[in-house]
């Protein structure tokens, strides 16, 4: 890692890595350390390198084919470059000012746009389509500080109503996308339970903790993953 002086400013030059190669078209870098101070320059050089290392990460973790880690990959690069990732919609809706904010700072670093920063930047990546079942995986890592401190017994027990409810759920509407799921889906699955009620099955407290636990799976996937989805719920 080299400190160079450049006019008044202290600068930052370093060889790109290899692993980064196919995400930077430079060799070298040259990154501003906005000082004259070699002393203050030398302590903002590893936050400066370790934060080009981090866009450089979700850049190449947004050339990946998968769905949910593009979408993640988008919202984590628009952090670093200063924005909060939104869907192409709000982006359109945005003051210009601020629209104009994010098309310069696509090309700021470059000698051409790139297509993965506009994308991140313009709310260009589609959010991923996640079905019930892809949810219910998700939401045990998204929920896990629910389980904290509990036994392995007590995290069974915590577990067995929420798969019950989304395999009741799959078992009458299908393992469809959740963005897809209908209004008229949730009352199927409400009629289907009050039939059972009628029938003397069960009760109906055991259906209302069933639309508690599917409900709870479904917000907390799409406020957790930011999919900014509608839920009929």
């Amino acid at each position: 890692m080299s400190i160079v002086k450049r006019g008044s400013t202290f600068q930052l030059r370093r060889r790109v890595p290899q692993r980064y190669r196919s995400v930077e078209q430079r060799a070298v870098v040259w990154i501003s350390l906005h000082t004259d101070s070699e002393t203050v320059a030398r302590s903002k050089a590893d936050r400066a390198w370790g934060q080009l290392v981090e866009a450089w990460e979700a850049r190449l973790a947004g050339d990946t084919g998968d769905a949910e880690a593009r979408h993640a990959a988008a919202h984590e690069l628009a952090r670093i470059r200063g924005f909060r990732y939104l869907d192409v919609g709000l982006v359109a809706r945005l003051p210009a000012e601020e629209l104009l904010a994010r098309v310069e700072a696509i090309g700021a670093r470059r000698a051409a746009p790139d297509p993965v920063e506009a994308s991140a930047l313009l709310g260009g990546v589609a959010a991923p389509s996640l079905t019930l079942e892809k949810a219910l995986e998700l939401y045990w890592g998204l929920a896990r500080e629910k389980t904290f401190g509990k036994s392995e017994d007590q995290i069974r027990r915590w577990k067995n109503p929420r798969l019950k409810a989304v395999r009741t759920f799959v078992e009458i509407v299908g393992n469809k996308p959740i963005v897809a799921i209908t209004r008229d889906d949730m009352l199927d699955f409400r009629q289907h339970w009050l039939e059972r009620i009628e029938a003397g099955e069960v009760t109906p407290n055991s259906a209302n903790k069933d639309l508690i636990h599917l409900g709870d799976v479904l917000k907390t996937v799409n406020t957790m993953k930011r999919l900014g989805l509608t839920l009929p719920l």
